[in-house]
């Protein structure tokens, strides 16, 4: 693994590169970025951004998404994958946050997690994201560049947690899934990664090995 200060570096690069980097899911509430949230397992923001444009503009709070139902439902979301699965989870979510929390979406990951189809992954960018909370996600972007950066040695996104949250500044943990997400996105990509392009080259374990 990378240095305490080298570390700091690459996190500093990095907001320097992106100063407020955001979740490239659209979204037009709390409501609508957790389902949305929730709909990009195994799918990319872009096709989820196409699926959401259509649903939420007619089904933006869990009272509307009920009322929508989940045949209507699966109709908006059937060229995501999972699908159906997804769509079970979203009605689930829009009845449990109506029944239990007054339609809001609950602000702790520990809550977030009991919600049906919110994971870890999820409950750390959502509770991040709206809420400030100094949570980071691990999805398979951030996975691959930790390990090739050197920002862990662990193979496991619980792993890759526990050793961003111990070794990455807290100043930057509201940004640092986002900037690992977006270099894993457009940079350090899994095929082909553009090291020629890439700000961290010279702090890259994989890069420099």
């Amino acid at each position: 693994m990378l240095s305490k200060s080298d570390i700091e570096e690459i996190f500093e690069r990095l907001k320097q590169e992106n100063p407020n980097p955001t979740s490239e899911l659209a979204a037009h509430n709390d409501f609508t970025f957790a389902v949305a949230v929730l709909l990009s397992a195994q799918t990319t923001d872009k096709m989820v951004n196409k699926v959401t444009k259509e649903l939420f503009a007619v089904a933006d709070t869990p009272e509307k998404m009920l009322r929508l139902g989940i045949d209507k439902l699966k109709e908006y979301i059937h060229p995501l994958g999972f699908f159906n699965s997804k769509a079970k989870n979203v009605i689930a979510l829009s009845r449990v946050l109506l029944e239990k929390y007054n339609s809001q979406i609950p602000t702790t990951r520990d809550e977030l997690e009991q919600l049906p189809g919110i994971g870890r992954k999820s409950a750390n960018v959502i509770a991040n994201r709206l809420f400030g909370a100094n949570t980071i996600a691990v999805d398979t972007h951030v996975l691959r560049v930790s390990k090739r950066l050197g920002l862990s040695d662990s193979t496991k996104p619980v792993g890759v947690e526990r050793d961003l949250l111990m070794n990455v500044s807290l100043k930057y943990h509201k940004n640092t899934s986002d900037w690992l997400v977006l270099h894993g996105r457009y940079i350090c990509t899994a095929k082909k990664p553009m090291c020629s392009e890439c700000c961290l080259f010279d702090l890259c374990e994989k890069a420099n090995t």
